[in-house]
């Protein structure tokens, strides 16, 4: 029986262990998608306890507490933190195949050098241990023991950036943090708040938007200032991939509805959708960013809780997205305008792999090697078998030697562990090729595709200079 969780761990074959210890390992981190604070890294935060980093924000955990009976009071409520990483540690144990048991022992083991298993007889001591050490720990000191290079936040068209400048101007902190435009609130026409959020970025860009024109005009001088602070992509998050014909017209009549109040049916939206959609992907193309569009996810389905908790809190679920046509026509009229950015597409259902597999395949470029991506696995999918599952299907149909990998998507400062965990399955896939004899044994070359996925496609793709 192996060693649990040892310095072989997922790492199944010889070849393997070879590519991971000799080749990945060590290899720096671009982490090109998270949702972790920029105030907490300009203020170099520090945690009084692992409750409050590991507890605080974290959706994937807070499911799985729900999922194991624990009152809301432990989970989001005002009990006390030690209680509350009790209750945690006595839910984990009965979590088996979900990544979250790996996960939270990675990071126990990397950042506190504690080998203890998680469970409630052992959680004191694993309390006593990780509070003594985070007397010592900050948010900068977490980053420089990942390995990090470059973090790109995800913020809203309307946000200051003042923490981002706050960092760029630090000249002892040596990490490159940018933002990731992401300009949800301004696509998404159909919801209650949207004509308060114009006003804001109004007043924010200094345009006065009484029109799509000047909507746009708005939404440039804000892409300019991102464009200032380093901002070389964009992230939307879609329930689903929307494209109807590009309708300029109805599209001004649409936006003079939502601002006055109106309803609005199915088809307006998609139609203002459209037009925003096609506006900033053009943008992007022009500025040569890259262009993340995330969909298929439900969001909020548990009503009573969202009205108690609000958005991001753990009550969301895949949905059904048949969305391999709209995909393709909006991509197809971006390239045919040769406006097409830079582009990954991710979706939260995994059978939709293959489809996106194919339709990536159909517009690639020169502009740089797998321009267009499918980009790891995400959310639901990130689990051991939803991250092999992603890289065979794309394998299969595409290059994976031009992959751009790992992302955490995470709000905690301990996720970086998500990259090792990642480069683990990936080592043990291409070793098991080896031994099998389905793929030449050249490590050396084998070593260099895993370096490139790991962390040099990154950063070439979105050229940082690192």
């Amino acid at each position: 029986m192996k060693q649990f969780m040892d310095k072989d761990f997922l790492l199944n074959n010889e070849t393997a262990k070879v590519l991971f210890h000799d080749y990945a390992k060590d290899m720096p981190v671009i982490d090109y998608h998270c949702h972790v604070e920029p105030a907490d890294i300009a203020n170099d935060r520090k945690f009084e306890n692992i409750t409050q980093l590991w507890l605080g924000g974290d959706h994937y955990k807070w499911r799985l507490m729900r999922s194991n009976g624990v009152d809301e009071r432990f989970i989001t409520g005002d009990a006390d933190d030690r209680d509350k990483f009790q209750k945690y540690a006595e839910s984990l144990p009965r979590a088996a195949g979900n990544p979250l048991y790996h996960w939270s022992h990675l990071e126990l083991q990397r950042y506190f050098d504690c080998e203890l298993p998680i469970n409630g007889d052992t959680a004191q001591e694993i309390w006593e241990i990780t509070h003594k050490r985070l007397e010592t720990m900050s948010v900068r000191s977490i980053i420089a023991r990942s390995n990090v290079k470059v973090i790109a936040t995800t913020d809203d068209p309307t946000d200051s950036l003042e923490w981002h400048s706050k960092i760029r101007s630090d000249r002892d902190f040596n990490v490159t943090v940018i933002p990731c435009f992401r300009p949800d609130k301004v696509v998404n026409i159909e919801k209650p708040d949207f004509p308060e959020y114009v006003n804001k970025l109004s007043v924010c860009s200094g345009v006065a938007i009484t029109s799509v024109e000047t909507l746009f005009q708005a939404l440039s001088k804000r892409l300019d200032v991102f464009g200032e602070m380093g901002c070389r992509s964009s992230d939307h998050a879609l329930n689903y991939v929307v494209f109807t014909p590009d309708e300029r017209n109805m599209a001004e009549l649409v936006l003079k509805k939502a601002l006055t109040g109106k309803p609005l049916n199915s088809y307006e939206i998609d139609v203002y959708k459209t037009v925003m959609m096609s506006f900033f992907g053009k943008q992007y193309a022009e500025r040569g960013w890259v262009m993340q569009l995330h969909y298929g996810a439900v969001r909020d389905t548990n009503t009573r809780m969202f009205h108690s908790l609000g958005p991001d809190t753990g009550f969301d679920c895949i949905g059904l997205t048949q969305g391999s046509i709209r995909i393709s026509d909006f991509l197809d009229s971006l390239d045919s305008n040769g406006l097409l950015p830079k582009t990954i597409l991710y979706s939260v259902d995994p059978s939709d792999n293959a489809l996106l597999d194919s339709i990536i395949g159909c517009f690639q470029g020169p502009e740089v090697a797998g321009k267009i991506q499918h980009g790891s696995a995400w959310w639901f999918n990130d689990t051991k078998d939803g991250i092999q599952a992603q890289l065979l299907s794309l394998a299969g149909q595409g290059v994976l030697g031009n992959f751009i990998g790992m992302l955490t998507d995470s709000r905690s400062f301990l996720s970086y562990t998500r990259h090792e965990y990642f480069r683990r399955i990936l080592c043990d896939l291409l070793g098991c090729w080896v031994e099998r004899g389905e793929y030449h044994p050249n490590i050396k070359a084998l070593g260099s595709m895993v370096q490139d996925i790991s962390y040099n496609n990154v950063a070439r793709y979105f050229n940082f200079e690192v």
